[in-house]
């Protein structure tokens, strides 16, 4: 039993590394993934976008004003405008994104305890650049503001500090980025779907040559092991190497936690790959389903609709794919810092996974004969 386990271990990386097109979509996909999809979320966060300044009051109020705007991250003080004549034209030559007006006796409202004005341009045409750079000349100009009122309640008697003080730290997407809360949660749908259609296309191809197949449980023990370990692999290379990389946040979660979780979510992805593919007759099936399923299982994982306002069957059924309770899982683990206790549900939907598809596989694909798998099959281009 031993001797055709790890024959067929060694027969399927044989026969994976043999195919260029399984190669390509077990290894190539998670490599190419990696540095790619991230790639689209890189600006994500505007930073230093070019605005340009018109004070009119020139006074100490209005330079405070600029220092603190010049110190903001999403704002960068190009030019230094006559007027606002001059500052809309740079800003029609795109020269500029954002130009902010001090009209003359700002100061002067400000200290006679009135509301001052300033006025704030942004071009529509190009909405997130604008409005980040709006938000930052907004947040300089609270800033002011505040202490503006701090020095008027002060000269009026009041009392000098404020009764509540907001501070804002954001706790598992600190870069407060698209990226940072969508690109880890898909990684995972990523290597689901990868290892489905790799192995998939490589049962469809020993069918195509040998046609109805079956293996001895430890040959098949064996096959599941190999992928097992290829995607295991690919687990580490993303939330080892890709996630700090990309500088994605991480909670220095316990290394035997996150193994453990990723074995859960591995296994139950190898054991419906292994289902899926004794349906599949022929080589081009996997790579049609993969194109097919992908945008609704990535819908079903709840990523981007809560599952308090998604109908019960579809939450069903997405409790049914690996990918659900592996990204919740992976996600509380790495991201979020969740222990194994904490995450029992999503372990539990695993453990279950496992064991519903593992068996379907056993009963389509396994025999009690003893014959090992004796050979690899070939790539059809070879």
């Amino acid at each position: 039993m031993a001797s055709s386990f790890w024959s067929a271990f060694r027969a399927t990386f044989r026969a994976v590394f043999a195919d260029r097109s399984v190669v390509l979509l077990l290894v190539g996909a998670a490599v190419l993934y990696s540095f790619f999809y991230p790639s689209a979320y890189s600006g994500e966060v505007p930073e230093h976008i070019p605005i340009a300044v018109v004070d009119e009051d020139n006074s100490g109020l209005s330079r405070a004003f600029l220092v603190k705007l010049g110190a903001v991250q999403q704002a960068d003080i190009r030019a230094r405008a006559l007027s606002g004549r001059e500052a809309l034209q740079m800003m029609q030559k795109r020269e500029v994104d954002a130009f902010v007006v001090i009209p003359s006796g700002f100061e002067q409202s400000v200290l006679r305890g009135e509301a001052g004005w300033v006025n704030l341009y942004g071009n529509g045409a190009f909405l997130l650049r604008s409005s980040t750079s709006l938000a930052g000349i907004g947040a300089a100009l609270g800033d002011v503001g505040r202490q503006a009122g701090l020095a008027q309640a002060m000269a009026q008697g009041a009392p000098a500090a404020a009764p509540l003080d907001l501070i804002q730290r954001p706790l598992f997407n600190t870069r407060e980025g698209y990226g940072s809360a969508v690109v880890p949660a898909v990684t995972f749908l990523i290597i689901q779907q990868t290892i489905l259609m790799g192995l998939a296309m490589l049962a469809a191809t020993l069918r195509e040559q040998r046609g109805p197949y079956r293996f001895a449980l430890p040959s098949l023990g064996g096959i599941a092991c190999a992928f097992l370990v290829i995607g295991l692999a690919v687990v580490i290379y993303w939330t080892g190497f890709v996630f700090w990389f990309q500088d994605y946040p991480r909670a220095g979660a316990d290394i035997v936690t996150l193994l453990v979780a990723a074995l859960l979510f591995v296994a139950a992805t190898v054991a419906a790959a292994m289902a899926l593919a004794s349906f599949l007759e022929t080589r081009e099936r996997p790579v049609q389903l993969w194109i097919v399923t992908s945008l609704p299982i990535y819908f079903l994982a709840n990523l981007s609709w809560p599952a308090e306002a998604t109908p019960q069957s579809l939450v069903w059924l997405g409790r049914l794919l690996p990918s659900t309770p592996g990204i919740h899982l992976m996600i509380g683990i790495n991201q979020m810092g969740a222990s194994l206790s904490e995450q029992r549900t999503e372990v539990l939907n695993l453990l279950f996974l496992i064991l519903l598809y593992g068996g379907i596989a056993v009963w389509r694909l396994g025999t009690r004969s003893p014959a090992p798998l004796s050979q690899a099959p070939a790539s059809p281009g070879q």
